[in-house]
């Protein structure tokens, strides 16, 4: 496999667990409820319109790698490990959940630092360093709520 398509493939599981991750926080956001509920609607708010701005700069990425960036669910689906919400779980399982989701974008991005270093794509290196790091700062504001 050739350096930029292995980048491109590692991009768009980034791109995948994204908006899976935007989908599942913009549905948090609708359906919160509990004592947390002010908090959490505009936490989960603040970070699924991250998100929204993120895929379209990760999708670009793919774009400008010369590769056609997948947008539908069905290619979504496929390629995400971030894993969609069916269900209505409490305020404190959301959080759970998400936190878990951002750990697992964190491994993602990790995944394209490493092909893009080995490429020699400084570019695609520094969408995925700043992506791992908004995840990381995600996952602390919210855990901080089950403390």
């Amino acid at each position: 496999m050739t350096d930029r398509k292995q980048t491109v493939e590692n991009v768009s599981k980034l791109l995948a667990d994204s908006y899976t991750l935007y989908l599942k926080t913009h549905n948090y956001h609708w359906n919160v409820t509990g004592p947390m509920f002010s908090t959490l609607h505009a936490l989960f708010e603040i970070q699924y319109t991250d998100l929204a701005l993120a895929v379209d700069e990760i999708a670009e990425r793919i774009r400008t790698l010369g590769a056609p960036a997948p947008g539908s669910y069905t290619a979504f689906a496929r390629l995400a490990t971030v894993a969609e919400e069916n269900g209505s779980p409490n305020a404190t399982q959301m959080i759970n959940n998400l936190v878990a989701d951002q750990a697992t974008i964190v491994k993602t991005a990790q995944a394209v630092i490493e092909v893009a270093e080995a490429a020699g794509d400084q570019a695609t290196v520094d969408l995925a360093v700043r992506r791992l790091n908004v995840h990381e700062k995600n996952a602390w504001m919210l855990r901080s709520h089950l403390e």
